[in-house]
């Protein structure tokens, strides 16, 4: 599996929420609407959209493969790593609009039908 093509957009903080995140599988699914969150310890966390239906909250998709789920993962927080670390306020915009174009691979986990 690869994951390539990661875009953060920053957002104005909210309970944590500090931007939303896409990405591109495979060269072939865009996963958009990826809620990226601060830690009290300064790291990243994700979590994937949901939808509210009545009392339920309804998961719109999510990794359920182990694996792929760790390597969008990675890939997101490498990017806002790279974003947020030592950026201004008046220049993270511009730093969002970067694409990250090397892919991350997961290699002998999978098989090619996969």
């Amino acid at each position: 599996m690869m994951v390539s093509e990661v875009n953060i957009v920053p957002i104005k903080p909210n309970d944590g929420l500090i931007a939303f995140a896409s990405v591109v599988v495979n060269r072939s699914l865009y996963l958009g609407s990826i809620g990226v969150h601060s830690r009290p310890n300064g790291s990243y966390r994700i979590t994937y959209p949901t939808k509210r239906l009545g009392n339920k909250e309804l998961s719109l998709y999510h990794p359920i493969n182990r694996d792929i789920g760790q390597q969008i993962e990675l890939a997101v927080i490498a990017k806002c790593q790279q974003i947020f670390e030592g950026s201004d306020e008046d220049d993270r915009h511009n730093k969002a609009s970067c694409e990250v174009r090397q892919p991350t691979t997961l290699q002998g986990k999978l098989s090619a039908t996969d």
